[in-house]
């Protein structure tokens, strides 16, 4: 992500009772036995799928699934899915709320999310992001090129990358408009006519009585402090990921024309996910 995004009308932290606390330690136990104990699974897993099939990854993916959809379980937030995941060649792009996109975007179909490279030297975050294939880029135009080719082998191996071209997170109310740089790497000849692009977009209902914005994770908010008061929450909301028709990147010359049909397909299913809920 660039920069956190700021809105003009900060998000209240909301109370948090007794009660509330209670949930909060044993969920977050939960959570921690769940995805640490499937990245140690994971891993196990890796050491022997790694010498056998390489970059691709047949079994583990499955692991990453069955933690994200159970982390949902264990948080008490409802899932709803509109439309299937794309059996194409290619990507996939979606707006960005916060870290909870990660678990979301997971549960629902076999991805590797794109993400920048500082992330990889977060402690726990960086590991999770390392061990589940996570394509990691850096700002600094004298790597494009390199980059460029990481993107073409791990497409071209049939590894469906996930990034967000918001390039940061939101309230979840609205979404920005998209960055339109990773979208050239799809547009070379090796990949131009080989690739689809689906867009997806991401809506969350905040919990009955909450701020409509609870989800969303900005400005001079913490991780831990958001994560707290997600927890916190007995009767949680719900999330809608909708997926729309995949675009085929060969019907488009441009990245910009490329960038702007996925926001417009995205911005259109969040606002029509938001009025339904």
């Amino acid at each position: 992500m660039s920069g956190r995004w700021e809105s003009d009308a900060p998000h209240g932290q909301m109370a948090i009772h007794p009660l509330g606390w209670g949930l909060v330690v044993v969920r977050s136990l939960l959570l921690v036995g769940l995805v640490f104990g499937g990245l140690a699974v994971l891993l196990s897993l890796r050491l022997i799928e790694r010498p056998l099939f390489g970059q691709g990854r047949p079994v583990t993916p499955h692991i990453t699934q069955f933690v994200c959809r159970t982390a949902f379980l264990v948080m008490g937030i409802r899932r709803k899915t509109v439309g299937k995941p794309m059996q194409h060649r290619g990507a996939v792009v979606a707006n960005h709320t916060s870290w909870l996109d990660i678990f979301t975007l997971n549960a629902v179909q076999r991805i590797y999310f794109v993400s920048k490279s500082e992330v990889a030297g977060w402690p726990g975050i960086g590991w999770l992001a390392r061990a589940t294939g996570t394509v990691f880029i850096e700002r600094n135009p004298k790597r494009a090129r390199e980059q460029t080719q990481v993107f073409q082998q791990r497409l071209l191996h049939n590894h469906r990358l996930l990034f967000f071209p918001e390039g940061t997170s939101t309230d979840g109310l609205q979404v920005l408009p998209f960055k339109t740089t990773l979208f050239q790497a799809f547009l070379t000849p090796e990949l131009h006519d080989a690739i689809w692009i689906q867009p997806v977009s991401v809506s969350y209902k905040a919990p009955h009585g909450a701020d409509t914005r609870f989800y969303g994770w900005w400005g001079d908010m913490t991780f831990g402090g958001h994560l707290v008061e997600t927890l916190s929450v007995w009767r949680q909301g719900s999330v809608t990921t909708f997926y729309h028709t995949p675009i085929k990147v060969s019907d488009y010359h441009n990245r910009k024309d490329l960038a702007l049909a996925c926001e417009i397909r995205i911005r259109e299913g969040h606002q029509t996910n938001l009025a339904g809920q």
